[in-house]
């Protein structure tokens, strides 16, 4: 614990639905929720107006439109997202060099590293400072939570929302926590706050009149010391700049279970696709193929498998997956898929492979690399399953099924361009017209799809229908919310023309 509250936790107000209101101007003060619109999906976020009505996130889609039948329900666009993420984060470490990122819209600051803030005063202006420059650069707000250790500063940033800062002066973390539900400490989810009320424990004041020793009892020595210690305000916890990542992985519901063996090899193999181009973003290459299965009883089934050495080559984690689909029984259908890659690593056996040429004499024959492979990155030497590991819901551009990459690049095909016959409108995708200009689809079916022309920082725009298959509407890019392509204060807006 700090004696100064110089810990800063950043939470962006309902992200996604505030990204939405702010790119979409018809849509503003209104409740929007962001999430899958297929019969299976889940809410990823609500605005503040549709929390009104109930709705709220991982709740599903279908419950929300109940909920909030007047709500606006739109597809998640997370390009956009990244890249309002980007401009935030970016504004954190002109702060300090120790910023830890928990998502897209959320991090931790250590404000006393970065020089910028010693005390209370020099924290509160630092906050303060730093939501208006927040809101200069995206048109977004953030909530903002100040103490001596990291979780007083999640604890405050929640309790300021929306749009406010919350500084928490040392000493004072027992009396503000005390009359808190249990539920507000990290680590207490729906099965531990329901063990605690069973006990008659529901608010942070009880679990600290408890005692470490009755709630080790309860719930074992490591948490429920842990939890003893948070109930009292203490946490020691640094601010961690770089978070090793310990998988990559995309997964997908489908709205209806597939039963087809062909079509569900097909899926297997575009998500290898996918989640190898996440791979190789981030830079890593990996040891561990994962794959996921959810059969139509919501039993879940996890294989892997283990190569020689970490490799990013598509054509090797495709290969893996469906060995590993293989030995899945997906009779009565599949609801869910899902393919990783763990043991991550910054390079890859073709890396060691090189590496060993490179090290013998002239005119040695190079047949054998440090792995004992012939240089085709993770082809040999799979040892079976490795346990089963979890995986992470993303979303990325997805690739084609089927035969291996040119083997000079390694590198996807371009994908041919979808017949204008056969496109699908999803609500909020961005689309261009060619005389009309830059708009968003606000539904679609029959035939036929309607677009509200608009863009950021513009008056609310005018709605359109068009034959699904008009040569003149395309999709497009996200523009972005604050400067080039986006409307300003003083600019002429008409969102009906380019």
């Amino acid at each position: 614990m700090r004696a100064a509250p110089t810990i800063l936790h950043l939470d962006m107000d309902a992200f996604y639905a505030a990204v939405e209101q702010a790119s979409k101007p018809s849509l503003r003060g209104k409740a929007v929720i962001v999430g899958g619109l297929g019969p299976r999906g889940v809410v990823a976020t609500a605005s503040y107006e549709a929390r009104r009505f109930g709705v709220h996130s991982a709740m599903p889609m279908g419950q929300a439109r109940r909920l909030c039948p007047n709500g606006a329900c739109l597809i998640p666009r997370f390009s956009l997202y990244r890249e309002v993420s980007e401009v935030v984060m970016a504004l954190l470490r002109e702060l300090s060099p120790l910023v830890e990122p928990l998502s897209l819209d959320e991090a931790f600051v250590d404000l006393e590293a970065g020089g910028t803030a010693f005390d209370g005063p020099s924290a509160r202006a630092t906050g303060e400072r730093l939501r208006a420059d927040i809101r200069a650069a995206t048109g977004l707000s953030g909530s903002v939570g100040l103490a001596g250790s990291k979780m007083l500063a999640k604890v405050a940033s929640e309790e300021a929302k929306p749009d406010g800062l919350l500084l928490i002066e040392p000493g004072t973390e027992r009396e503000l926590l005390a009359p808190m539900s249990v539920r507000t400490l990290p680590g207490v989810g729906p099965a531990t706050g329901e063990h605690l009320r069973r006990a008659g424990i529901t608010l942070v004041g009880e679990l600290a009149e408890a005692g470490e020793d009755e709630l080790v009892r309860m719930l074992g020595r490591s948490h429920g010391v842990g939890l003893y210690r948070m109930a009292l305000g203490l946490d020691d916890r640094p601010v961690v700049a770089e978070r090793d990542a310990k998988s990559v992985s995309v997964e997908d519901t489908f709205d209806v279970d597939l039963h087809d063996r062909v079509r569900i090899r097909g899926e297997v193999q575009r998500l290898a696709d996918r989640c190898v181009q996440r791979l190789r973003g981030s830079g890593h290459s990996g040891r561990t193929i994962v794959l996921k299965v959810r059969r139509y009883d919501f039993s879940t089934l996890t294989r892997s498998e283990t190569l020689r050495g970490p490799t990013d080559d598509p054509g090797v984690v495709r290969e893996a997956a469906a060995r590993l689909l293989e030995a899945v029984d997906t009779t009565g259908g599949v609801r869910l898929l899902g393919v990783g890659v763990t043991g991550l690593a910054d390079y890859t056996q073709e890396d060691l492979f090189a590496q060993a040429l490179a090290a013998e004499p002239a005119g040695a024959s190079g047949t054998t690399g440090a792995s004992g492979t012939t240089g085709t990155t993770g082809t040999t030497g799979q040892s079976g399953t490795a346990g089963p590991e979890g995986s992470e819901a993303a979303a990325a551009p997805g690739g084609e099924p089927g035969g291996a990459p040119a083997a000079q690049e390694g590198a996807e095909p371009p994908p041919e361009p979808e017949p204008a016959s056969e496109r699908r409108w999803a609500a909020g995708g961005d689309v261009r017209h060619t005389v009309y200009g830059p708009g968003w689809v606000q539904g679609s079916g029959v035939g036929r799809v309607t677009v509200r022309f608009e863009r950021p920082g513009s008056a609310p725009g005018r709605v359109r229908t068009f034959r699904v298959d008009d040569p003149e509407l395309e999709p497009s890019d996200p523009l972005p919310l604050v400067g080039e392509g986006a409307v300003g204060a003083g600019s002429a807006a008409r969102p009906d023309a380019p």
